[in-house]
């Protein structure tokens, strides 16, 4: 009888036969976990609990070296098994008596089938469209050679191990089903945390992966279909009923679904209660079915799965109701029944150890030479088509799950599956660091629309240059944008920030009023271009993983980037949109590499400040008795635990780590949009404020400012402050001193641009690093400085500056200070220029390499005087910014830095 239905009627037959047994508890004197049959609900949750933890524990470690939570599950179950752990006195009696098991394997049998349904449910045939032709050559290249190898070594397998009560088709059937089988859903995981979705390999492994096991699992029905059967005549007869039982699932039953879908609303709102309750009741009469015909109730779960409708993304939210309590309890129940069944003790003899190394390395050398030959006859490279062969050699959970069935059938002995199980854990193992060493990411060929090749210089065709990247020598335009969208809050200051750099339109009458007619004509601006990318975190749910799968279509169905869209439709800007769904660690890294392919100039980022401390300062008046925040305080163990665990889980803090990841590790301009949200009197002309002190940093906001500017709607007020120790005295316009010096400009620039800098990825403390500054890169910045201050404070004394640079620099008031508390004199005059103009926005450099002088002091002391402990906001956006954030100066700033590159 079928394994489910005969565990179900064993254990009604025992509620119905079992006597009342006392109840008393710890006050009796009672062992809590001892067995009880008429309360196994007891032993049943500490069983739960020691194998959730087992794998949970195991799974932190692993998760550093990039494997698969599917390692720590069945390694968790094998230590749990008689290979470890049962070793010990008692152990293996006391938690796992053979009473209770019957308990425990039925629960994790309703697992099986709900996961064998989340299976079915991440099938998607569009998938194998995508490039049919290569992935059902590579398919059936990954089944046929496998097969016959694992049929050829059951030979002395079945002779040394299996008894004669066994037949040998049966075994050979069973070995060769276990050798051509690939782990779909652990193969979905591993391309997308190794970012391979979007490259030719990760597709046509993905559309391969499809077919494998929609064959593979056709194929286990059938050897269990024989197994069960007593003759051949009954097999046959159930093979027919199967496949007339899937037609009708995948045809009609699949048809009335998303007729039901569309007429519940489940399509456009997620799947409603009636709708889920319909699709659970089909699911275990499926299961049911499938089992009492003599297949396993997990084909009938899984044919289910399939016929679910993907319309609306109808799979990924089914997913997600069922997904937590799938992975997290019945998953790690049914791996350590797995590992309770494996011993690894019996692997005692040199006999035994070469027949399970000949079963590791048969196995991976059907798979990976298989697939590896169809997918470089198919024109693949050696070095793509070795990495196909590496992804489809991942075996994973879904040959546990034969093996399973293979032991529970009979056909398996002890010795055999634990062989088996040694190599499934061993190939999947070997397949994220095989790909890594294989296919680097300076290697992999992107889809994106169409093929992008990468030429030998290291550059990609068809994008600019270095050199496009920094401004032209007209002036000093950045109009190539990257804008992340991460979080529907941060959606305003995104727009706010685009809105400000978008171009004048051409017949707006407020450009007459400013310049001439003859200027207006001379008036050159490239076309703003805006990228959007769309950054979608990549968690340990299965949801996850099919949204990665799907980002062709998710990127038209997103809300953020729809909104976007049509922002860029209303306001005429040229918007491409891009998707990617990584792990939260890997955002800033995605970031830098993509304005470095796309050649942007200028990453635009938004970010909310923490807002314990700061929003306190921002309502209410600032006094001596204003209680300070908290402090921020770093994990200790987030240096081998993740590089963004933290005490301070809020948005905010974790968009703080993001930012400095990004400013760490971006080889292009970033800006940082910072929305305080006080919004109180908003209205009117929009006016900036810059405080200028030095540095490559206030150099690029410089440029910023200027550009901003050449909207007429836009005025901005320039103070350079000079931090000496004297009376605060304002100074007069600077004179042309260095304007003899322009033609230096370019030489300057790039001086500014090759600052002593150092880049690194840090783990736990993600922040940059810069090298220590000599006395010729301080000169040469202080030069720079000086020179550019020159250039745009002093416009007129040059007739060769453009038109368009004239205009906008006639709407900037440039001055000078000399104060030995600048940051106080920056505070005191943006309070000044906002009962003006309450539309105020701070410009203000990072300032974190080559400032002139440091804040530190004046800084500690404006923090004690407004109650607030700023670290974290002075360590993400610098001194200057961070004053003016905590002294609520304006309700909105951009914190600039300027690129680092490497020599």
């Amino acid at each position: 009888m079928p394994a489910l239905s005969d565990n179900t009627i064993k254990l009604f037959k025992k509620v119905a036969t079992r006597t009342v047994q006392g109840e008393g508890g710890l006050l009796t004197g009672e062992d809590p976990s001892a067995y009880n049959s008429s309360d196994p609900l007891r032993l049943w949750i500490i069983q739960v609990g020691v194998i959730i933890m087992m794998a949970q524990l195991l799974s932190l470690g692993l998760r550093r070296i990039r494997q698969p939570k599917v390692i720590a599950e069945v390694l968790g179950g094998i230590l749990l098994g008689p290979t470890a752990f049962g070793a010990i006195p008692g152990f293996t009696q006391h938690i796992f008596p053979s009473d209770s098991l019957p308990y425990l394997t039925l629960v994790a049998d309703i697992g099986l089938c709900l996961f064998l349904f989340l299976v079915g449910l991440e099938i998607d045939a569009s998938i194998v469209k995508r490039n049919a032709r290569l992935s059902i050559v590579v398919s059936l290249a990954g089944i046929a050679l496998p097969f016959g190898l694992g049929s050829a070594l059951s030979l002395p397998l079945y002779h040394h191990f299996i008894g004669p009560s066994v037949q040998f088709t049966y075994f050979m059937l069973f070995t060769g089903v276990a050798y051509s089988i690939t782990a779909f859903p652990v193969l979905c995981r591993i391309l997308t945390e190794l970012e391979l979705l979007d490259t030719t390999v990760g597709i046509v492994v993905l559309s391969a992966g499809v077919g494998n096991d929609v064959v593979g699992w056709t194929l286990l029905a059938l050897s269990v279909a024989l197994v069960n059967a007593g003759s051949g005549l009954t097999a046959l007869w159930t093979l027919l009923i199967c496949v007339a039982f899937a037609i009708f699932l995948l045809w009609p039953v699949k048809r009335v679904l998303l007729w039901l879908a569309r007429k519940t609303g489940s399509v456009e709102n997620g799947p409603t209660m009636f709708y889920m309750t319909v699709v659970i009741l089909l699911l275990w009469g499926s299961a049911f079915f499938t089992d009492i015909v003599g297949v396993n109730a997990i084909f009938g779960a899984f044919l289910v799965g399939i016929a679910v409708p993907r319309e609306g993304g109808l799979a990924i939210t089914l997913t997600e109701k069922l997904e937590d309590m799938v992975s997290i309890v019945f998953l790690p129940l049914y791996f350590t029944l797995s590992g309770l069944n494996t011993n690894l003790r019996l692997l005692n003899n040199g006999i035994t150890w070469a027949f399970t190394i000949a079963i590791v390395a048969l196995s991976f050398m059907g798979k990976f030479g298989g697939c590896t030959l169809a997918a470089k006859f198919s024109g693949f490279g050696w070095r793509e088509a070795s990495t196909v062969g590496s992804l489809m050699s991942c075996k994973g959970l879904v040959e546990l799950i034969v093996l399973n069935v293979g032991l529970e059938a009979g056909i398996l002995t002890q010795t055999v599956f634990s062989m088996f199980v040694l190599e499934a854990v061993a190939l999947t193992f070997l397949t994220t660091p095989l790909v890594t060493a294989l296919y680097p990411p300076e290697r992999r060929v992107r889809v994106s629309g169409q093929l992008v090749q990468r030429t030998a210089a290291g550059h990609e065709d068809g994008m600019d240059t270095d050199d496009s990247k920094f401004p032209g020598k007209d002036g000093p335009w950045r109009y190539r944008f990257t804008i992340i969208l991460d979080k529907l809050e941060h959606m305003p200051g995104v727009m706010a920030l685009t809105q400000l750099i978008l171009p004048t339109p051409s017949n707006s009458s407020s450009v007459t009023s400013v310049t001439s007619t003859a200027e207006t004509v001379d008036l050159k601006k490239p076309e703003v271009t805006v990228d959007a990318l769309r950054l979608i975190e990549l968690s340990d749910r299965t949801s996850a993983v099919m949204r990665s799968s799907a980002a062709d279509t998710l990127i038209y169905t997103d809300p953020l980037l729809g909104i976007f869209r049509m922002f860029g439709e209303l306001n005429d800007l040229a918007v491409s949109t891009s998707l990617s769904v990584v792990p939260f660690d890997d955002f800033p890294h995605r970031v830098a590499d993509h304005a470095l392919r796309h050649a942007s100039q200028l990453v635009l980022l938004p970010w909310l400040p923490p807002a314990s401390g700061y929003h306190n300062s921002m309502e209410a008046e600032a006094t001596p008795t204003t209680p300070k925040s908290p402090r921020f305080e770093h994990n200790p163990f987030e240096a081998f635990f993740g590089s963004f665990s933290r005490v301070d889980k809020s948005a905010s803090a974790m968009n703080s780590q993001f930012v400095r990841s990004v400013f760490a590790q971006s080889k292009t301009d970033v800006a940082v949009f910072i929305d305080i949200g006080d919004r109180s009197g908003a209205g009117g002309s929009q006016h900036v404020f810059f405080p200028f002190f030095g540095g490559p940093d206030d150099r690029l906001a410089l440029e910023f400012v200027v550009q901003l500017c050449l909207n007429p709607r836009i005025t901005a007020t320039v103070v350079r402050y000079i931090k000496q120790g004297v009376d605060v005295t304002p100074l007069g316009k600077p004179a042309g001193v260095h304007v003899h010096e322009r033609e230096q400009i370019p030489t300057i620039r790039s001086l500014a641009h090759r600052d002593d800098t150092l880049s690194i990825r840090s783990t736990a403390f993600p922040d940059t690093v810069y090298g220590q500054p000599t006395t010729q890169t301080r000169m040469q910045s202080e030069t720079a400085d000086s020179v550019t201050w020159g250039k745009y404070a002093s416009p007129k004394a040059d007739p060769d500056t453009p038109s368009l640079l004239r205009a906008a620099l006639s709407r900037i008031q440039f001055s000078e200070l000399s104060t030995p508390t600048p940051l106080r004199a920056a505070i005191q005059r943006a309070a000044t220029i906002r009962q003006a103009h309450t539309r105020l926005l701070i410009i203000a450099g990072r300032s974190k390499r080559l400032a002139t002088e440091s804040h530190h002091h004046e800084l500690k002391e404006i923090f004690e005087e407004y109650g607030t402990n700023g670290d974290m906001v002075r360590k993400t956006i610098g001194d200057v910014a961070s004053a003016m954030v905590v002294s609520s100066s304006a309700s909105t700033l951009v914190v600039l830095q300027a690129a680092i590159l490497a020599e």
